[in-house]
């Protein structure tokens, strides 16, 4: 059973197309990435979901159902820059919300050593790194065990250690069995976290599916040598590989998933006078990936 199904979504501010018929799911138990370049309406997608705004044409269920309230309580949601009473403790500023959300208050203890805020629960907000209100607004989100999180840009702003943070509580959560779907610009964090991901440009779905088939149209091998212009040379007579391009001083020869042979490929250079001084076998990553789909 999917989380979300979207089908057909579309939206409008006036004359702007802001979604343009967007249609996917999330699997259950998945961490969904949702990517594309600043307008191309993801936060626009998540408010919808979280009816904070109305589409102008297609629908969405959540939990296999039509989306309701009683629904959206079973979802945590994180759609903006934390925002707590800074003058407040971490432990008081989660009272408060778990009485807002009329849910919560007796799981406090646990979400503060869920994101590792046990320590500091009586410290003022206002003297939290940007990392450690980005897990305190986790936590608020975390109050009831919802079974779905939703992340607008969960790394915003934060250093490689905040990131880190927030990388590995992810991880934790979908490990006991947490559905995440998460809006974010840091390609390489989603690679690293996500197993689904939806690829958006101006409002159109440009790409969904597992991250790992959405990678998985190419093998690439890098390869280097003393001489380049004779490798070049070379590499034009070999046969196999769908093309080929010249990157920081190495050529990159690009083969169907599957079809690499770096041994054979070794061998073929050797035996027309060429010793290798590089040669790697490397994946497309999402980066690559994703500007090849949006550009």
């Amino acid at each position: 059973m999917p989380i979300l199904s979207i089908d057909n979504l579309n939206k409008n501010y006036g004359r702007v197309q802001a979604l343009k018929g967007v249609t996917f799911s999330v699997p259950k138990g998945s961490v969904f990435g949702i990517l594309g370049p600043n307008g191309s309406g993801k936060t626009t997608m998540l408010g919808i979901i979280m009816d904070i705004l109305k589409p102008n044409g297609g629908t969405y269920t959540l939990f296999d159902q039509a989306p309701d309230e009683n629904m959206r309580r079973r979802i945590g949601t994180f759609l903006e820059t934390p925002n707590f009473y800074h003058y407040l403790s971490a432990q008081k500023n989660l009272e408060i919300a778990a009485a807002l959300k009329e849910r919560g208050a007796d799981d406090i203890p646990r979400v503060l050593e869920l994101v590792n805020l046990t320590q500091r629960k009586d410290s003022r907000f206002s003297t939290f790194s940007l990392g450690m209100k980005q897990r305190l607004a986790i936590a608020s989100c975390l109050l009831g065990d919802p079974e779905v999180l939703i992340l607008d840009e969960p790394t915003n702003g934060l250093d490689p250690v905040g990131i880190a943070e927030i990388r590995q509580l992810i991880k934790q959560l979908h490990q006991q069995g947490k559905t995440i779907i998460m809006a974010s610009h840091l390609l390489d964090e989603v690679e690293k976290v996500c197993t689904h991901v939806a690829i958006l440009k101006k409002g159109l779905l440009v790409a969904n599916g597992a991250v790992n088939e959405i990678l998985a149209s190419e093998d690439i091998v890098e390869i280097g040598a003393a001489d380049m212009p004779h490798l070049k040379a070379v590499i034009n007579g070999m046969n196999g590989y769908n093309s080929l391009k010249e990157q920081d001083k190495m050529l990159q020869l690009f083969y169907p998933v599957g079809k690499t042979d770096v041994e054979a490929i070794n061998k073929f250079c050797f035996s027309n006078g060429i010793v290798l001084t590089h040669l790697q076998l490397k994946k497309k990553s999402l980066e690559a990936k994703f500007f090849e789909l949006t550009n």
